[in-house]
């Protein structure tokens, strides 16, 4: 009987799957469908493998920004011809902001305040939760692997941590293995508190796992390394920070009864 390995396949699916749920947040705002279609049209004829989205015009005269699924967001002039990628900030009093992280935001709180928690690994407070964090994490990442020791100091705060799956060696790897095997695990926080901890823990990688849909929405919202903390307005803190200076953030205080 011919048998084949649909790993590969359904791993594709589930990240084309993510890219285009972010994608059907993102809205062609007051640009001229004729402007939408050259801009299409040329950059396809470029390159036909990528798919783009027109998101509305540009801070820059004449350039629009058109999002790459599962990529970058260009800049893209209207007749398409010309394009430019990178970060791109505006001027303002005191400071100089990054124009994608502005937009970003706003999708990001969209997209966590109507998305289902039923694939991530929580961490919930033993009281009231007082706030939450959205965390991109790496099971061989050092930085991930301090914070994941300062989950129960979180909770102490208050503060829910749910976790997605972010392998930055990418899909396949030892890493995706690694974090799979915990996502498909019957007890989720204590194989990836083991995992996390350096445990030799053997390999159980299960089909229906949302590990590439976590990596594909990651790179989406502009998640680019491990740890990558996202609040629920939207915030993207990118890197390790201390269980109290994330309370700091919050406004909590840690209870006298946590030691």
């Amino acid at each position: 009987m011919f048998k084949t390995n649909l790993m590969p396949v359904k791993l594709a699916f589930a990240a084309i799957f993510a890219s285009l749920c972010l994608l059907l947040l993102l809205t062609t705002a007051d640009v001229p469908s004729t402007v939408v279609n050259t801009i299409t049209e040329k950059l396809t004829s470029g390159r036909s493998d990528l798919n783009y989205h027109v998101i509305g015009e540009a801070p820059i005269d004449g350039f629009y920004e058109v999002q790459v699924e599962s990529g970058p967001v260009l800049y893209v002039s209207a007749n398409g011809e010309h394009f430019f990628d990178g970060n791109l900030y505006q001027v303002k009093a005191g400071q100089f902001v990054n124009v994608r992280d502005m937009r970003l935001n706003d999708e990001r709180q969209t997209l966590f305040a109507s998305r289902s928690t039923s694939d991530m690994i929580i961490f919930k407070p033993a009281g009231q939760t007082k706030a939450v964090m959205n965390v991109f994490t790496d099971v061989d990442c050092g930085y991930c692997r301090k914070l994941h020791r300062e989950v129960a100091e979180l909770n102490a705060y208050g503060i829910e941590v749910r976790y997605l799956a972010y392998p930055r060696a990418g899909i396949p790897s030892e890493s995706y293995n690694k974090i799979a095997t915990a996502w498909c695990a019957k007890d989720q926080q204590d194989i990836l508190t083991r995992v996390k901890n350096g445990e030799n823990i053997a390999t159980a990688v299960c089909e229906d796992n949302p590990v590439a849909e976590h990596f594909a929405l990651g790179r989406d919202l502009g998640v680019s390394g491990t740890p990558s903390i996202i609040l629920m307005d939207g915030t993207m803190m990118p890197g390790y920070q201390p269980a109290a200076d994330l309370a700091k953030i919050f406004g909590l205080n840690k209870p006298n009864s946590y030691k």
